[in-house]
């Protein structure tokens, strides 16, 4: 497993300076989950809408993060998958990527329950919160650059509201990336590889490849490959 460090001074986290300041429609930034009807980002204002009005009993907003706000660990992915978080309204919850996610959440103790891809089967997070880099669905599964900037504002308060985290857990490159600007590191110093482990003060932050169907099916990420990340951050979280 790589390691990469930085200076062991502790970073402060800082959100954006308009994290506060109230926006159209009564929607306010200062909180770690953005409104049903946030209008931040206007191309997913509209995607948001075409859906909605497609499969009106889908969830089709934001989605909020999931777990204990208390828990070490917090897991940041891309965003919301169109039939799968996007319809269920719970992170990873309904795809492939959630199948894989959430049973090796439990094989490590992160979870207990059953997982049965809705919201309401009772399936609970232990020491362990998830949450995506963009909170609603983009179209084609990508976010824009500007959407990714503009929703970085939740992932901080996410981060600044979990007063025992220990380890971040980034599901693929722009999670990677956008949870490298929050925390203060540069690209240079922290970069992206299955596997490596990056200091940020208190933190440590562990890179893997997003567990999508697509990356599983061309065996870019096995079973074996994103197990060996969880049993990095159980191990430090025993320490």
């Amino acid at each position: 497993m790589t390691t990469t460090s930085t200076s062991e001074k502790t970073r402060r986290i800082k959100p954006p300076q308009s994290i506060s300041t109230p926006v159209a429609g009564g929607s306010r930034l200062g909180g770690a989950e953005p409104d049903r009807d946030c209008p931040l980002c206007p191309r997913l204002v509209g995607f948001r809408e075409e859906v909605r009005a497609r499969e009106p009993n889908w969830f089709n907003a934001p989605v909020p993060s999931f777990g204990d706000p208390n828990g070490r660990l917090l897991i940041v992915g891309l965003a919301p998958g169109l039939q799968g978080a996007n319809r269920t309204g719970r992170p990873f919850t309904g795809d492939y990527a959630g199948d894989l996610l959430y049973a090796t959440l439990l094989e490590y103790g992160f979870a207990k329950g059953v997982y049965q891809a809705r919201p309401d089967d009772g399936l609970t997070l232990v020491d362990c919160r998830i949450g995506n880099a963009v909170s609603c669905v983009p179209p084609q599964n990508k976010p824009l650059p500007a959407e990714i900037n503009t929703c970085r504002r939740y992932l901080v308060q996410k981060i600044e509201t979990m007063p025992n985290l220990r380890a971040i857990l980034v599901l693929g490159r722009i999670a990677h990336d956008t949870t490298l600007k929050v925390l203060g590191l540069r690209a240079a110093e922290a970069p992206f590889a299955h596997g490596a482990v990056h200091h940020a003060g208190k933190l440590k932050l562990y890179d893997s490849y997003h567990c999508s169907r697509y990356n599983t099916n061309t065996g870019v990420l096995t079973p074996k490959m994103f197990r060996s990340v969880f049993a990095a951050v159980r191990a430090e979280l025993a320490k």
